[in-house]
């Protein structure tokens, strides 16, 4: 811990936190998302096997997770080392990579990437939701998942050298599953250990965060290390996001890009839009919350990126800051989303 005391990790080793730039808090670069397939309707069943082509292009942005080409990223490398080219181009300096264990983490390529663009990548340590986990997972106890979790931090992960930044994105359901729960009481016994920022995936229920905290509290995390995501799909009653805002987490708002008609994980959710997301920015920093907002966009799917007609990347920079001024959220304030607040965030205890 005291090796790292001090410093953000990233795939190519620590660095001084001052070297951070303007970061992306939750995307994923290379991985599979084979597990959460939704078959199509019956009339539609055809294109679940199709290539990604222009033809098909609206569809896809509003059935992502329908076509079982579109969610294999891993298979984009190229695309993505060329998208995190020109983030940088754009003024961006990092990308914390949330995939974890059930959803093929490949620490390796995230090293090539990081060798050839020169972005800062952080790699996260831990475990998806519980329907990727394996039975050895499942049959671990807490203290070995802990185990597991420390080791990807200070030594290495999958069988490499190369070390974990965060603890994350843990994977959550609604309600939580035992064996979530005991990887969340694992991730609050290594953020002891370690002092480590930590990235939550909550389920898909305006009262799993809550849940989530208290749980980690229970276990002795330090919620102020701890990073909520994909707030923009889970609550949006602004009174109970206020109330969750006062329990000290970050609060990532993540899904930026994502515009779609029917959110397909849950159909009783109105996906909001971008404009929708920055007055809720704009409202959590009136209400004094601007030290708390981290933002990014999730990518995980091939139709998202450049390549296929997708927002990419460096869509936040390029399109959603520019509207964030226009709206009145100072450059101050996206200083501090894009930079200040990642950067205290990520830099261990």
């Amino acid at each position: 811990m005291s090796s790292l005391s001090g410093k953000i990790q990233t795939v190519l080793g620590p660095i001084p936190p001052e070297q951070l730039g303007y970061t992306l808090t939750h995307e994923h670069l290379t991985m599979t998302f084979e597990c959460c397939y939704c078959p199509p309707p019956k009339p539609q069943a055809h294109l679940a096997h199709q290539p990604i082509e222009m033809k098909n292009l609206f569809w896809l942005k509003q059935n992502p997770y329908s076509n079982r080409e579109n969610l294999v990223l891993s298979q984009e490398v190229e695309a993505v080392i060329e998208e995190l080219i020109a983030f940088k181009t754009a003024g961006g300096g990092c990308i914390v990579e949330n995939t974890t264990t059930g959803i093929s983490r490949d620490v390796k390529t995230l090293k090539v990437m990081a060798q050839e663009t020169g972005i800062h990548i952080i790699s996260g340590a831990g475990f998806y939701v519980d329907a990727t986990h394996s039975p050895e997972t499942r049959a671990k106890s807490v203290e070995q998942l802990t185990e597991v979790l420390v080791d990807e931090v200070l030594r290495g992960a999958d069988g490499t050298d190369i070390r974990c930044g965060i603890i994350g994105e843990i994977g959550c359901s609604w309600p939580l599953t035992d064996s979530e729960k005991k990887i969340l009481q694992a991730t609050a016994a290594a953020q002891t250990q370690l002092g480590c920022p930590v990235n939550i995936h909550p389920g898909r229920d305006s009262r799993a965060p809550f849940q989530i905290v208290r749980l980690l509290q229970e276990a002795g995390a330090d919620i102020s290390k701890t990073v909520m995501s994909h707030l923009d799909r889970t609550i949006f009653d602004e009174r109970i996001l206020l109330e969750f805002a006062a329990l000290g987490s970050y609060l990532e708002y993540d899904l930026f890009g994502t515009e779609l008609l029917n959110y397909q994980f849950n159909t009783e959710v109105d996906m909001p839009s971008d404009n929708d997301r920055i007055r809720t920015l704009r409202s959590l920093i009136s209400e004094g919350f601007a030290e708390r907002i981290v933002v990014s966009h999730d990518i995980h799917t091939k139709n998202r990126l450049v390549k296929y007609g997708g927002h990419g990347y460096s869509h936040i920079l390029n399109n959603i800051v520019p509207k964030m001024l226009q709206r009145g959220i100072s450059q101050q304030n996206v200083h501090q989303i894009l930079s200040e607040n990642p950067r205290r965030w990520l830099t261990f205890k």
